[in-house]
């Protein structure tokens, strides 16, 4: 494989090197920031054989070469198009740039929740690990396995403690995220997470009920009641807290003498957060984080299948613009307060959205004769049921069109049934057929069946319209043949 002459024709598809603004890759593909996207050659990209598919999100137009192929071709698109050696991270700045206000939220939510998914997801797959051992009438009429099993009690009380840990501290995690997003120090962040679910205040999760009994704590600062109640399992508060400690930092940097520096600057920004934290900000994102999770939970119930239906059949147009990384901080909130939420139905309706992409890949797999579209599909389809659509969805399926026809109406079929059987997930992780570790025990069956209708639905739909485009191009040819 000559990689040179690939990175040539790459670089001549996507209009030269003075189209090119940045250029990193990840393990699959190559990440460009282009300065007018419009000149891209799409034809030309797809008649090469080494490209398996391309998509623009999020301010980067990306090419999918595929392991071992995209790290060769890099070095000789880097020096063809002047382009320094460059990170991922920096090509994600220089995209940042041309993203649009709302765009450049959902990507500083993306850079906040994005690095904490690993903590949450062991936390949820440890609860929903618990919740297979202590749940009734799973595997045993009447008794849990716990029950059945005594001697197991213990262990699943331990596991029950390191599931919960994630979502306990969770202002901790966002803290040090959100503070280092914003341009602060994370471990200042860190500490006013610290601070929000401190031991000497009152339980978050119990303050409804102190409230109702007036025994909410308080300090009482010359006159002045401050509730003594922490953040446990909040999100909004943490957010807002941080936003502020980073800015409040930064402006203390500028006016504090260089000699003091280090030893004000923590002072006060810790300080002054922490008063605004408990006396404003808190109080009053507390309302608001609970508003949005009992809107977002009334929503759900009160829409039914109907509601699941619509958000199945936009959840993958919604992935195209990007806008699904700020369904992150709503998932974390709906975690986070389980006792109320029961769990996050937004994972499974993306599970369902998924598996739907990976049977339309699938199907056109079976019924396409060209040998490089099989090529890209049978390994697309794959890693699509198991979660990872971006292959399927961009590589295949948006750009034959009819496919992501057949994904999207087998994602709303199947989401209007998992939302009629009430089927959540306890944890994030892998929306596919991995997530079935993810989902609440008593509805696991249910999210087996609605994969099922998915997959079943995906693929038949895209087996019909694949034989009336091919029945369409044919009439074409004749047209063509007999004008």
């Amino acid at each position: 494989m000559d990689h040179r002459k690939i990175a040539q024709e790459l670089l001549e598809a996507i209009g030269g090197k003075d189209n090119v603004s940045a250029a990193a890759h990840c393990a699959t593909r190559l990440r460009l920031v282009l300065n007018n996207e419009s000149i891209v050659d799409q034809t030309r990209l797809d008649s090469l054989d080494e490209v398996k598919g391309t998509f623009s999100t999020g301010g980067q137009f990306q090419i999918i070469l595929g392991s071992g192929t995209v790290n060769e071709v890099y070095k000789h698109f880097a020096a063809l198009s002047g382009q320094t050696e460059m990170s991922t991270n920096d090509v994600k700045e220089a995209a940042t740039k041309k993203l649009n206000p709302i765009q450049q939220f959902v990507k500083m939510l993306s850079d906040i929740f994005v690095p904490i998914i690993p903590a949450i997801v062991a936390g949820g797959l440890l609860m929903g690990i618990n919740n297979i051992l202590t749940a009734p009438d799973l595997f045993i009429d009447g008794k849990s396995l716990v029950d059945a099993n005594p001697e197991m009690a213990d262990l699943a009380a331990l596991i029950n403690t390191f599931a919960n840990a994630a979502f306990v501290f969770l202002p901790i995690l966002i803290g040090f995220s959100a503070t280092k997003r914003f341009g602060g120090n994370p471990f200042l962040g860190a500490t006013l997470g610290m601070l929000m679910v401190h031991p000497d205040l009152l339980n978050g999760y119990g303050y409804g009920a102190a409230l109702l009994n007036n025994e909410v704590p308080v300090w009482n600062i010359f006159g002045l009641e401050i509730e003594k109640v922490g953040y446990q399992g909040s999100v909004l508060p943490v957010l807002a807290a941080s936003y502020i400690l980073a800015k409040t930092e930064t402006f203390l940097r500028k006016v504090v003498p260089s000699a003091l520096d280090n030893l004000l600057t923590p002072l006060f920004s810790i300080f002054i957060t922490g008063i605004l934290t408990f006396t404003l900000v808190g109080p009053l994102t507390r309302s608001a984080g609970n508003l949005l999770t009992d809107g977002i939970v009334w929503m759900y119930d009160a829409t039914g299948a109907i509601g699941g239906i619509i958000f199945g059949l936009f959840y993958a147009p919604i992935v195209i613009t990007g806008m699904h990384h700020s369904f992150i901080a709503v998932e974390t909130q709906l975690l986070a307060d389980m006792a109320k939420t029961g769990g996050s139905f937004i994972f499974v309706i993306a599970a369902m959205s998924n598996v739907a992409q990976g049977a339309a890949t699938l199907a056109v797999l079976k019924s396409t004769k060209n040998a490089k579209i099989k090529g890209t599909a049978s390994a697309a389809g794959i890693s699509a049921l198991l979660g990872i659509t971006e292959p399927a969805m961009f590589g295949i399926n948006l750009k034959l069109r009819y496919p992501f026809i057949g994904a999207i109406t087998g994602a709303a079929v199947a989401s209007g049934f998992v939302t009629l059987f009430k089927v959540k997930a306890t944890a994030l992780g892998a929306a596919g057929l991995p997530g079935i570790i993810s989902i609440r025990p008593d509805t696991i069956v249910s999210y087996i069946i609605g994969m099922a209708i998915s997959f079943v639905v995906a693929f038949v739909v895209t087996i019909v319209l694949a034989k009336r485009e091919a029945k369409k191009t044919v009439n074409q040819q004749s047209d063509r043949a007999a004008a």
